[in-house]
Order: structure tokens, then sequence, then C-alpha cells
């Protein structure tokens, strides 16, 4: 990654991202060395990514009969990168904006502050792609209109939200 890019994203503050979540860390989320293991972050990621997908955007996989049964949305890659150590008995709150939104894929991004301060600690994410459920390729129609819509509302391109 270039590093005029690292450097923009270690410089994100709270108010880069749209939706946010909090998260109090646990014990047994600390490794030996005494810092948030990276195994969490992703957990975190997922967590808030999929919070917004439920609660914004009509994705509950908990309904009966979803609207969006035909479609399921897989990762197709993730990042995180670190700035500073956060650990257990931390306060977190998470940052989640979408940096890209392609015809059946999202790139997301969240941030992790620890609460109370400024500095972004990790700023990481994930692309999905909207698959079909039979064949798991990617859909031709696009995401469901709802979906997308509730992305766009997400939308961060060049520092601005859109």
């Amino acid at each position: 990654m270039p590093l005029k890019e690292i450097a923009l994203k270690k410089r994100r503050t709270r108010k880069d991202y749209v939706f946010h979540q909090v998260y109090r860390t646990r014990w047994h989320d600390n490794d030996m060395y005494a810092h948030l293991n990276n195994t969490v972050y992703a957990q975190l990621f997922d967590s808030i990514i999929n919070s917004y997908l439920i609660t914004d955007c009509g994705m509950d996989p908990f309904s009966p009969a979803p609207a969006h049964a035909s479609q399921i949305a897989v990762i197709a890659s993730s990042y995180c990168d670190y700035f500073a150590s956060v650990s257990y008995p931390d306060t977190l709150e998470l940052g989640l904006r979408v940096t890209k939104l392609g015809g059946s894929s999202v790139t997301y991004e969240v941030g992790v502050f620890r609460e109370g301060e400024d500095d972004v600690k990790v700023v990481g994410g994930y692309t999905h792609v909207w698959c079909t459920r039979e064949d798991m390729k990617p859909a031709k129609e696009g995401m469901e209109r709802r979906v997308r819509e509730a992305l766009e509302r997400l939308m961060v391109q060049d520092g601005a939200r859109l």
C-alpha cells in the first residue's frame, strides 16, 4: 500500500465515519502481549458491518423469509492497518464508512478509536461481493436496491461524504 494512503488513514477521526458503534473489550480479547489480539479486529469489523446490514439494509438473517434470500454477501478481500495498541479494559468506538460501491460489490472501512481519544488506532475493513445463492457467482443484476441505497448513505470518497 502506498505510504500516502497509510498516512491518510492514520489521520482519520470519528467524523470521517458515518455509522458508529461502541465495543467494550473483554479480558480474553487480549493476547499474550497484553494488547487486543489481531483476530479480534476482524470480529469487530464483521460486527459493525453486519449490524448496519441488519438494521439499515434489511438483511436480517433471522427473519423467516428474507427479501435478500436469493443473494448472499461473500468476503472477497480484507485488510487491517495498525497504528497503536488497545487492550482490555478499554472501551472502543468503531466507525464505519463505504469507500467504494460497485454493481455487486462494496468496500467498507472501519476506524477503531479508544473512547475519548481522537487518534485512530486501527483502520481496516473488507470487500463484500453479492453473489447468487445457487451458484455463488457475482449477481449479474447487482445488489438489491434497498441494500444499495443504504450503503450509499455510508459512501465517502476522497475524504468527503457523498
